[in-house]
């Protein structure tokens, strides 16, 4: 078996993992366990409590003391036995500290996956630049699958997912330790705990340009976890109205969604030209532009006439997110000393995947709440529809909050983001 082709099985699954629950996890805890949407937004904001300080830490301990592939391993084998618990649970109180537990064991392994791939790619003498993104598009791939799989398997609506997650979980687990190894290299540097946490980056808050870059980051990073929270709930509502009830869109409402992770792997090769030609400002706006027409698209759609505002959204996912992530780490890695450009991706991904989605998924589910109240609705009684009274969002102004919130800091942006295109763009983003 090929190097690089254990690689790729070893990001389809570590994805697969994430795609199991991620998406279906909204709809699960609120139509089947009754959480609210602040409950519901806490878990997905407990994604970017981790984020704030185990992959630091677990990096350190796999650039210091313990080969990064076995890190790796552990990390996975626990997540493992924390998700076959979550699948137990079936209140908030039971089920959040599990998840947090979870997410602080699975989040680091998102960097140390990519440790682990540029180590063996190097240590075998393959082009990082040239033979890496082809293998990371499987990770992709997995992701989808195991959206497919919950769906059509009918996991989505209940506790099978975490144990197809645990399952595959278990399998990352003990693959990773057949892996080539990759030794910690830097076992005699001496570092002080700030360098080694990457905290000299805010150092980058002194320059303007860099301010309001991460500043933004931040406010665009809050975008990041609110469809992955709620638009499976959001398409799942429509399950109470009988017009749309057996619609593509609500039986296999995962699958639509998926449709978002395809475009995304599409806009990635668009990036080199928009960047090129038109320089980061432009890019980043194009993103908070397409944020807000994702949302917009979700508050005018619906699974029957108009499922084709709902296809849109999921293809402007693709913009929203590469145009944002994959732009912005490219920015910072041009805009950086050579010496502090892995603190400034490290500061970059703090500000987006912690700060600005503890922020987002703890303000999305706020207003989730302040949208819902307890209304008459049509459900499908003993095969009879009946008007019962139950809980309702008013999901389209719901989705409209969060596009004017993305409007907005687009228009910010363009006003304080001071950067003038390079004339060598070839050379500069």
């Amino acid at each position: 078996m090929g190097t690089k082709f254990r690689l790729k099985i070893l990001y389809f699954l570590q994805f697969f993992v994430w795609g199991s629950w991620l998406i279906s996890l909204g709809s699960y805890a609120g139509s089947k366990l009754g959480f609210t949407g602040l409950e519901i937004g806490s878990f997905y904001a407990s994604m970017g409590i981790a984020s704030l300080f185990m992959p630091a830490l677990v990096g350190i301990i796999a650039d210091k003391y313990w080969s990064a592939q076995k890190v790796f391993g552990v990390c996975h084998l626990a997540g493992t036995v924390l998700l076959i618990m979550a699948a137990y649970q079936h209140s908030y109180a039971s089920l959040y500290p599990i998840m947090l537990l979870y997410v602080i064991c699975y989040m680091p392994t998102i960097a140390l996956s990519n440790t682990v791939g540029y180590s063996v790619l190097s240590r075998g003498g393959y082009d990082v630049v040239k033979d890496f993104p082809p293998i990371r598009v499987w990770g992709t791939v997995g992701f989808i699958i195991a959206m497919w799989t919950v769906d059509l398997t009918g996991f989505k609506s209940g506790n099978a997912q975490f144990l197809l997650a645990a399952a595959a979980s278990a399998a990352l687990g003990l693959y990773s330790f057949s892996l080539p190894d990759c030794p910690p290299m830097a076992k005699n540097q001496k570092k002080n705990l700030v360098d080694a946490l990457g905290l000299n980056a805010f150092a980058l808050f002194k320059e303007w340009k860099m301010f309001i870059f991460f500043f933004f980051a931040m406010l665009l990073g809050a975008a990041l976890q609110i469809t992955n929270a709620f638009g499976d709930a959001f398409l799942n509502s429509f399950a109470s109205v009988k017009l749309y009830a057996d619609s593509f869109g609500v039986k296999h409402s995962v699958v639509l969604l998926s449709l978002s992770q395809i475009s995304e792997t599409l806009f990635i090769l668009t990036i080199p030209f928009f960047l090129k030609r038109f320089g980061i400002k432009v890019v980043m706006t194009l993103s908070m532009l397409a944020w807000f027409f994702r949302f917009a698209l979700f508050g005018i759609g619906n699974p029957g006439p108009g499922i084709g505002y709902l296809v849109l959204s999921m293809v402007v996912y693709g913009m929203a997110f590469d145009f944002f992530n994959i732009s912005g780490s490219l920015f910072v890695e041009q805009s950086t000393d050579s010496k502090m450009r892995g603190s400034a991706q490290g500061l970059f991904m703090l500000m987006t995947n912690g700060f600005g989605a503890v922020f987002g998924s703890l303000a999305a589910g706020k207003i989730v709440d302040l949208n819902t109240s307890i209304q008459p609705i049509e459900k499908l009684v003993n095969g009879q529809w009946q008007i019962v009274q139950g809980l309702v969002t008013d999901w389209r102004m719901t989705w409209f909050t969060f596009a004017a919130y993305a409007l907005v800091v687009a228009i910010l942006f363009i006003i304080l983001f001071r950067y003038k295109k390079p004339v060598n763009a070839e050379a500069k983003v």
